[in-house]
């Protein structure tokens, strides 16, 4: 049986990917001494918002996610940021590989909301490791899985994604509408010959304020 250890060395943006994405790189250390052929290694990262400390305008920003600041010994539990996989190439004793982490800025999405909330520090991740392992085996290859307590943890500074971000979306973010209320949106844009989504939305804003004291 193998004995695997975790650990995660560095998170950084990656400047040049075509979609937003950061990238972990990974050790892993196998400490029986058995030849690794190779691991069709998947992963889960999670944040873990209770491992840090919050400022006021940071609790005033995750309010929509976990409520007053008085509700977050029930609220603030860990949630998962995303899923991804990566093949490890054969080694012994220990190797380091990268791991892609495919980011969204959908504010949909819980790991962006509570990502665009925090102003400094850094956002405790929780990796956790599953996979299938190749070996050699008395008879050709064997086949294992990757122990179910392979984890790592690291705290990612919240500069690394936010310079993801900028590099992305400068100055700009999205959000998911729905078709309908998007048809509406162009229809309004078209009858007041607006040029932009930022006019538009400014215009409405504007409509509001004016019938809203």
């Amino acid at each position: 049986m193998n004995d695997f250890a975790f650990s995660v060395l560095d998170v950084v943006a990656e400047p040049y990917a075509a979609a937003p994405q950061l990238t972990a790189r990974l050790r892993i250390e196998e400490r029986t001494g058995r030849r690794i052929h190779a691991i069709a290694l998947h992963c889960q990262v999670r944040i873990e918002p209770q491992r840090r400390h919050y400022d006021e305008a940071e609790q005033s920003g995750l309010v929509a996610l976990f409520g007053g600041r008085d509700r977050w010994t029930d609220t603030l539990k860990p949630f998962q940021w995303m899923s991804c996989d990566t093949t490890v190439q054969g080694f012994s004793g220990a190797t380091e590989v990268d791991l892609a982490l495919p980011c969204t800025y959908d504010f949909d999405v819980i790991g962006s909301r509570y990502l665009h909330a925090l102003g400094a520090g850094s956002v405790p991740l929780a990796l956790m490791f599953s996979g299938t392992v190749f070996t050699r085996g008395s008879k050709g290859f064997g086949v294992e899985q990757v122990p179910w307590d392979c984890e790592a943890r690291h705290p990612m500074p919240v500069d690394v994604w936010r310079r993801m971000v900028a590099a992305h979306y400068p100055n700009t973010g999205w959000i998911r509408l729905d078709h309908e209320v998007l048809a509406r949106f162009a229809d309004f844009r078209a009858r007041r010959g607006l040029i932009g989504w930022d006019e538009t939305v400014q215009a409405l804003l504007a409509e509001h304020d004016e019938v809203v004291p």
